[in-house]
């Protein structure tokens, strides 16, 4: 079982985010946003990340993915997998 509640987020102290005790800084969508529309050149890794942006704002993970690649400019086999898993459940959940 899953226990999941909502928590301010910590840099604005205003929108809720929805966190389970592994989510160590709960952060909104609204304060990553900036961090998340950096260009992305790559044709590849541009249709990689062409997901709904409603799947961003309900998914902390699938934006701290997003940022570290625009950060970095890489991503691990290892984040890539997590990311298409998360994104393959959460469009079963939401048919």
């Amino acid at each position: 079982m899953r226990v999941e509640y909502k928590q301010k987020c910590v840099r604005c102290k205003k929108n809720f985010v929805i966190v389970t005790r592994n989510t160590p800084y709960p952060t909104c969508h609204e304060c990553q946003k900036g961090q998340m529309e950096k260009e992305i050149t790559d044709p590849e890794m541009k249709k990689f990340f062409d997901i709904p942006e409603k799947f961003y704002t309900e998914n902390q993970f699938l934006r701290n993915i997003k940022i570290s690649y625009a950060r970095y400019g890489q991503l691990t086999e290892k984040q890539r997998s997590a990311f298409e898993k998360t994104v393959i459940k959460m469009k079963e959940a939401k048919e």
